[in-house]
C-alpha cells in the first residue's frame, strides 16, 4: 500500500468513460450513461470478491462507519465497544450516531483485547468494533464467542486491512457488516471513497436508503422517489468508484506484492533477538501492508526510530508518540471539544476518559514499530531497505 503508487492505464480508462458521458453522479440521469454505472459496477465486484450479498459505497471510509452504525440501530444510550489504538475515525462516528465509544485494551495483535472487551460490557453495549489495523486481523473467534454470548453485534472496521482474511473468509465479511476506506494511502484507493459490507438485506436496503438522504431509489425518476426513512448525503461520486473499479483489478497483485516485500523484511529482522513481531491470529490471512515489530523497551524503540533516520529509512511510525492512532494524544476527545452541544448521555460515557489508563497499550504501543509496505520497491530497493534496518538497530544494540 497504497494503491496510487501503481496507477495506469485501468485507472485511466474507467474516468475517461465517466468524464466522456459527463454524469459525474452515482444516481440518476440514467439515459446520459451511455451504459456506464462505475459505482454499481465496483460493488457487484466487491461482493464478488469478498463473497457477500452486498456492498454500498460511501463517500469515506468514516462515512462507512457511520452508514455501518447507523443501519444497526446504533444511537443515543448504546455504547461501542473499540479499541485505544485506531484510527479518530472510530470513535468519531459513534458519537456521531450518538452512541458513547467505550475504549479498552489491545493486546499483542495490536487489536482488542477480548479479556478487555469482555469486562467492559454493560446493560447499554450494543456493538463490538474491533479494528484491523496495519494490515492484520483481530481475534476474530473469540470476539465472535463473547458477541453470541452477550447478544451483541460485531462490527468490523478493516480500512487498514484491504484484501486480509480470516481462517479463509475475508476480513470485513465476518461480523454484521464490515467497512473499508478507499482514501488516498489505502491498498486500494478511489481517492475519497469507503464502503459497507454485509449479508443481511435489511442492512444492505437501509444503507443504500441513508446513505442518500433517505431515497428508495425506486424506478427511473429520481424526482418522483419517496423517503422511507431520514438519511444524509454519504454518497460516492462516479469519478472515485471509477478510479477503484481500475484498482481493484489489480487487487491479488497488490496482495501479492506486499506479502513478498513484508516476507523479506520480515526474514531480515528476525535475525535479531531483540526483535518481536506482532501476534497474527492467522498468519496467512495477513494482507501485509505493515510489517510490525517490537523492541525489549520503550527506550530501545525510540532509538530505533532515532537509527532509522540516520539510515534514510522513511515510512514507519511509533504510534505511541502519534497524534491521530492512539489514545495519548487524543486531548479533543479526552476534553470533549465538540463544535455543538453533546448529549448529557454521551457526556457522561466520557467524564472519565481523561483519567483512564490503558497500561498493557501503552507497554505495547511504547516498544511498537510499524513499517510501511510500499508497492513501488524493487527487489533490490527491499534488499537494500532490509539490510539498512538491521544495521540501524543493531547499531543501538
Amino acid at each position: 500500500m497504497p494503491g496510487f503508487e501503481l496507477f495506469g492505464d485501468a485507472e485511466r480508462k474507467e474516468l475517461n468513460d465517466v468524464l466522456e458521458n459527463g454524469v459525474l453522479m452515482r444516481y440518476g440521469f440514467d439515459g446520459m450513461r451511455n451504459g456506464h454505472w462505475k459505482a454499481k459496477e465496483l460493488e457487484r465486484e466487491l461482493e464478488r470478491r469478498f463473497g457477500v450479498k452486498h456492498a454500498q459505497l460511501t463517500s469515506s471510509g468514516t462515512a462507512a462507519l457511520n452508514v455501518a452504525l447507523a443501519v444497526m440501530g446504533v444511537g443515543a444510550g448504546d455504547e461501542v465497544i473499540m479499541p485505544s489504538f485506531t484510527f479518530v475515525a472510530s470513535f468519531e462516528s459513534i458519537m456521531a450516531s450518538g452512541a458513547t465509544p467505550v475504549l479498552v485494551e489491545i493486546d499483542d495483535t495490536l487489536t482488542l483485547d477480548p479479556a478487555a472487551v469482555e469486562a467492559a460490557i454493560t446493560e447499554n453495549t450494543k456493538v463490538v468494533m474491533p479494528v484491523h489495523m496495519c494490515g492484520s486481523m483481530a481475534d476474530l473467534d473469540a470476539l465472535k464467542a463473547i458477541c453470541k454470548k452477550h447478544n451483541l453485534l460485531l462490527l468490523e472496521d478493516a480500512c487498514q486491512a484491504f484484501g486480509g482474511s480470516y481462517k479463509g473468509e475475508m476480513l470485513g465479511s465476518i461480523g454484521d457488516a464490515g467497512t473499508f476506506s478507499f482514501d488516498f494511502v489505502k491498498t486500494i484507493t478511489c481517492g475519497e471513497g469507503g464502503v459497507v459490507i454485509t449479508n443481511n438485506s435489511d442492512y444492505a436496503v437501509h444503507a443504500d436508503q441513508y446513505s442518500d438522504h433517505g431515497h428508495d431509489h425506486l424506478g427511473s425518476d429520481r424526482g418522483a422517489e419517496t423517503h422511507p426513512i431520514l438519511g444524509y448525503n454519504y454518497r460516492i461520486s462516479e469519478l472515485h468508484a471509477a478510479v477503484g473499479l481500475g484498482q481493484i483489478s489489480k487487487m491479488d497483485d497488490f496482495i501479492a506484492i506486499q506479502r513478498r516485500n513484508h516476507g523479506v523484511l520480515k526474514q531480515a529482522l528476525s535475525s535479531i533477538p531483540e526483535v518481536t513481531f506482532r501476534r497474527v491470529p492467522d498468519p496467512e490471512g495477513d494482507s501485509c501492508g505493515f510489517l510490525s515489530f517490537f523492541m525489549p523497551t520503550a527506550e530501545l524503540s525510540n532509538k530505533v526510530v532515532d537509527a532509522f533516520k540516520e539510515h534514510g529509512i522513511d515510512a514507519y511510525w511509533n504510534y505511541y508518540n502519534n497524534n491521530w492512532h492512539y489514545i495519548r494524544r487524543w486531548d479533543h476527545l479526552k476534553d470533549m471539544k465538540s463544535l455543538f452541544p453533546l448529549s448529557d448521555q454521551l457526556k457522561e460515557g466520557l467524564k472519565n476518559i481523561r483519567n483512564q489508563e490503558f497500561p498493557q497499550s501503552d507497554d505495547f504501543m511504547s516498544r511498537n514499530i510499524s513499517c510501511l509496505i510500499k508497492l513501488s520497491w524493487t527487489e533490490d530497493e527491499v534488499k537494500d531497505r532490509a539490510e539498512r534496518m538491521v544495521t540501524a538497530i543493531k547499531s543501538i544494540l
